[in-house]
């Protein structure tokens, strides 16, 4: 089949295929390029290399079974795909989230976004040659995705985020841990800066090569980061605040040019801002502990979670956190839309049958029959939601915001004119995740 590109190509220039198979295309991208040398004169990208059907199979899961489909769009930050969703259906469902599970809620958010933009520019650099701020920026992921296993369970699929609230309490030490891979991510953030910032090769690879203007930017409906750096101030959490971020205090960096280098900078500035975010998330979370006064909090999580002799329940360990003493600070009230505690499900017929029309077929989760949209703040931007409810236990029509599809859509004029060579930062620049591209 004749591509446009085949089409248009001059009899002179050389059509040459970059991707799927490439390295820097992460197996989901295929550019074909018209080169005259290395020039490139025109470009076609094609998507669609990983296309996993994510809107059409949650039409035919219920609403809480297809949460774990949410964990793999963007799988580098899965917590905040959880987030998007749960608040959507939230607000379908009019439900109130309690305050220490807001906070929690924003916490793993901000984790989560430091993940995101690490592993996006330990990659760009890694593939411009600067292996040892690769290795750095791993060094510090693998500090913040110990904290989220720590309480989630897992490392990146968690499905930890839950409708109603979140699925256990933190973890008694989390504080500690959360403090260290703070301090360890602000050093690596530092370390770098002083690899990269003034690195003449890496600015000759990132320095007003791919710029892209503030009005093309919103053209092609840029969001995140790729759209902060060409100077436009639009932050999801700022814009239309949720959870408790209209309590917080942190900034919102922007670029300049609009270049590689901005967009780089405007992620390490953003991690800065998350880490301040994570710390003032720890006061509160302390406040809020759901056990008696004139405790530390660690230990009142613990004597939460103890079990009295003349209790007959014993949970299983994979349920730590989620116990029924922590359940009020953790998960809504409204038992009709949330899971009841186990020790009810394990006790009593009430909380038996409960668990059972939770899950069953033409039962569980019922929204009034009406649509929603609700967004959040994702590693790339915009993630928006916008779901139909036809009253039944599944959704009608669900679709999926993903920013890095409007991104990429700027690929081919971004690269136009350049080298070959400049494909590479400036494709991971954007940051293009797989999963939620080709939903």
């Amino acid at each position: 089949m004749t591509t446009r590109l085949q089409a248009q190509a001059r009899p002179e220039s050389l059509l040459l295929n970059m991707g799927p198979s490439h390295p820097a295309m992460h197996g989901t991208i295929r550019i074909m390029l018209e080169l005259d040398g290395e020039r490139i004169l025109n470009s076609e990208v094609e998507v669609g290399y990983l296309h996993r059907g994510f809107e059409k199979t949650c039409e035919h899961r219920t609403w809480f079974n297809l949460l774990i489909y949410t964990d793999r769009l963007n799988y580098v930050s899965p917590l905040i795909n959880n987030l998007g969703y749960v608040m959507t259906v939230e607000k379908l469902l009019g439900l109130e989230v309690p305050e220490r599970a807001q906070w929690i809620r924003v916490l793993m958010s901000e984790l989560s976004r430091i993940s995101d933009h690490l592993t996006c520019l330990a990659a760009m650099a890694m593939e411009c040659g600067a292996f040892t701020a690769f290795l750095y920026k791993m060094k510090a992921r693998e500090f913040l995705w110990d904290a989220i296993e720590q309480t989630t369970g897992a490392r990146m699929t968690t499905s930890y985020i839950r409708i109603g609230g979140v699925r256990a309490d933190l973890h008694p030490d989390f504080e500690a841990v959360v403090r260290r891979a703070v301090d360890e991510t602000r050093k690596v953030v530092k370390d770098v800066r002083g690899l990269l910032d003034k690195n003449p090769i890496f600015l000759g690879r990132t320095r007003d090569i791919a710029v892209m203007t503030p009005d093309n930017a919103l053209s092609y409906g840029w969001t995140g980061p790729c759209l902060r750096s060409t100077g436009v101030a639009y932050d999801v959490r700022r814009a239309q605040p949720y959870l408790t971020y209209d309590r917080l205090d942190f900034e919102i960096p922007v670029g300049e040019r609009g270049d590689n280098f901005d967009r780089y900078l405007v992620r390490m500035s953003e991690m800065e801002q998350s880490l301040r975010i994570i710390e003032q998330c720890l006061k509160p979370l302390a406040r809020t502990v759901p056990a008696p006064s004139g405790i530390a909090p660690a230990e009142a999580i613990r004597e939460a979670r103890r079990r009295r002799p003349d209790d007959p329940v014993r949970l299983s360990p994979n349920l730590e956190g989620s116990e029924k003493a922590v359940y009020p600070g953790i998960m809504a009230g409204d038992k009709r839309y949330v899971l009841p505690p186990k020790e009810d499900a394990y006790t009593t017929i009430e909380g038996l049958i409960a668990h059972f029309k939770h899950f069953m077929a033409g039962h569980g989760l019922r929204p009034p029959k009406g649509e929603a949209y609700f967004a959040v703040e994702g590693g790339n931007g915009e993630l928006g939601y916008y779901i139909v409810s036809d009253g039944s236990d599944r959704p009608y029509r669900l679709h999926l915001r993903a920013p890095c599809f409007h991104i990429v859509s700027a690929l081919e004029e971004l690269i136009r004119g350049r080298y070959v060579a400049d494909v590479i930062p400036t494709f991971g620049s954007m940051n293009m995740i797989g999963g939620e591209l080709d939903r």
